[in-house]
């Protein structure tokens, strides 16, 4: 029993080191704001980096798909 609590606060403590800063925006959020743009037809995949920003592909309208990264304090693309 005590191995398997052990474990769990482990994998519970590495996780939250790849968790997005409390003050950024949620992905929600930022999904959200991708979703508005007239030429995007869906969200395909959305992970989180280790270096700290969201890496994000969509498909557009056309069939081309798109991707990109979005640091989630300020919301706006990383290059």
């Amino acid at each position: 029993m005590r191995l398997i609590l052990a474990s769990a606060i482990l994998a519970a403590s590495s996780l939250s080191a790849f968790a997005a800063p409390p003050e950024g925006q949620k992905l929600s959020e930022i999904i959200a704001k991708i979703e508005q743009n007239a030429d995007v037809q869906y969200v395909d995949e959305a992970d989180w980096s280790r270096r700290g920003y969201y890496k994000i592909e969509y498909v557009r309208k056309d069939g081309a798909k798109v991707k990109i990264k979005i640091d989630p304090k300020t919301g706006s693309s990383v290059r």
